[in-house]
Formats: C-alpha cells, structure tokens, sequence
C-alpha cells in the first residue's frame, strides 16, 4: 500500500505519506525475531527512515515556499532539489549515508532482506525517477562514483553473505544514480534488472539456508544443481557478458559516451571490478572448492526437496536474458 501510494501520488505529502506507511509495515518484519541484533537493526532502519522522511517533507516545502508548487515534478527550487538529493540517498542507502544498509541487512532474516533490498528501494527511486530534470549533475555523479567505489571497497573483506549482498546492492545503487539524469529509463532499467537478480541471490540462499561463506562452502551436497546456477547468478550480478547483469551496465557506459563523460564511465567500470572480486569470492566458495576434510563442519544430505519454480524462473530470467 506504501510503494503504491508514493509511485502514483502527484502531491508531495502523498508521496512522504506512501514511504511513512512503507517504513511502519517493514519493522516489525525486521525486528520478528527477538533477537537484540535485530531489535537493533530496527531501531536503525527506523531512526534512519525517519530523518529521510522528515528531509523529504522540508525540502518539498522549502520548494512549495518558493514556488507555490506541490506537485512533485515541478521541484525547481536548487536548495530544496539538493536536500532532496540527500533525503533519497539516506532512503536508498547511496554513499554517505549507507551506513545503516549493512547492519539492518545483517540484523534481519533473508525473507526480510529481499524485501529491504528490492522493494523498499522503489519508493524513493520512482521519487528520483520523476524528479530527475531537475536535480543536480555534480552531486548526483559523486555520489554514484562514491557508491561504486565503497560499495565495492567495503564488501572485499565481508564474510556475512548479507553483509555482501548490501555492498552489492550500494554499489548497484550507484550505477543507477549516474544515469538518473540523463536518461531516467535506464535508470528503472537496472532497477528492475537488479532486482530480480538479487532476489534470485536471496531466494537461492534461503532455500540452501546459507548465512556465512563457511556455511556456503558445506551446501554443495544440498543442492548441487541449483548450487551450479548460484555461480551463473552471481556473474550475471557483477555484469559479466553474455548473462543479464551486462546488460544495464553496457547501456549506461554507452549513454555516458554520449554524454561526453568518458572518463566517469571508464571510473564507474573500473571501480564495478571491485565487485566482481567478492562475486567471484562468493561463486567460489558455493562451487569451485570442497572444503578441507578437517573442517568441523557437518556434511549436509542431500535435500530431495524439489526447488521451487519460483527461484527456477528468476534464476532461468537473470542468466539468459540478455542473450
């Protein structure tokens, strides 16, 4: 009802309304388990979303009070399109405010995860989507580069597989706020893209139960076909060619040639490489090595359990998409 509301209001207080509903009915999926990491995920993600909120209302006013204009396309005021800017960002996650996107990710269950990282990031890209004529260039590339860079920096030393898919998401963010301005299509283009492959990640991990890359390691014998596509999956993430993941990434660096910004995209692809280290880390771990025989790890059995079609589709989707 939140993501509705904000994707199909014209008013400004529509819109703060649909992500208030959206920050309300995702907590207590986060803080379920009565767990204090997850208590204390909550309280983060609520603590966070709260100021976004409450950024997102002041510059719409600050616009209203300059320009008597509520509608959300007609944001023309610059100090409010800037603090709006940062109120997205502190919705999405996009670096500097991406601190609380990993630890709520760790704190709360895989399910929860994928909704955090797909859903609850539509909201504020359909408001970046439709005020994007207007918003700032500088800010807006820094951030992006600065996303990739951390993004991809900061999930090298990662062990949670969570904590991964955050970094992953933060530096995806990235690639879709350098596009924003210049063509906004291609900017819901990797949206979609990302998401499904990255509920195709979680639904994967859900399924084989796998929280941590030692735990990865063993689920090889649970599932040995679908362990065999996760490989497949996670290159498709870090934008390999031929799979679906290229995709996005080859439009955007050839609409940033157009752009004349061939330097920002020689950047932005440079620093996605960082990625590909902890995709390939995490491919590695699901299905190029065997454990040591000395791990104190049990054996897994076999699961007899037929994957559900679910994860069949949008794994099937985020491989051979593009090709």
């Amino acid at each position: 009802l939140g993501t509705t509301i904000t994707i199909s209001s014209n008013h400004w207080v529509m819109a703060w309304t649909g992500l208030e509903i959206n920050t309300l009915a995702i907590l207590p999926l986060i803080s379920k388990s009565h767990h204090p990491r997850a208590i204390e995920a909550a309280t983060k993600y609520f603590l966070v979303q709260a100021a976004a909120s409450a950024l997102v209302l002041f510059s719409s006013m600050t616009n209203a009070w300059h320009t008597g204009q509520w509608d959300i396309t007609q944001l023309t005021h610059p100090v409010s399109c800037l603090i709006l800017t940062s109120a997205i960002a502190m919705k999405l996650g996009l670096v500097p405010f991406h601190f609380w996107f990993p630890e709520v990710l760790q704190g709360s269950p895989l399910t929860t995860g994928l909704l955090l990282s797909t859903i609850m990031k539509l909201p504020p890209m359909a408001l970046l989507f439709m005020t994007s004529p207007s918003l700032n260039p500088t800010l807006l590339t820094t951030m992006a580069i600065l996303s990739t860079a951390l993004g991809g920096w900061m999930g090298l030393n990662q062990t949670q597989t969570r904590k991964i898919l955050a970094f992953s998401s933060i530096s995806h963010l990235g690639w879709m706020a350098i596009i924003v301005i210049y063509n906004p299509k291609l900017t819901l283009l990797n949206f979609y893209l990302y998401v499904l492959m990255t509920s195709t990640v979680f639904l994967t991990l859900n399924s084989i139960k796998a929280l941590k890359l030692s735990t990865l390691m063993t689920t090889w014998t649970k599932a040995p076909a679908l362990n065999t596509m996760l490989l497949l999956t996670l290159l498709s993430l870090a934008g390999l060619p031929p799979l679906t993941g290229f995709l996005p990434k080859w439009l955007i660096i050839q609409e940033l040639t157009k752009q004349d910004m061939a330097p920002t995209a020689t950047i932005i692809s440079l620093l996605s490489l960082l990625g590909l280290f902890f995709y390939l880390r995490l491919a590695y771990c699901a299905t190029i090595t065997l454990p040591p025989h000395t791990t104190n790890h049990m054996k897994l059995w076999y699961t007899n359990k037929p994957t559900s079609i679910l994860v069949a589709i949008l794994t099937t989707m985020s491989i051979i998409l593009l090709p």
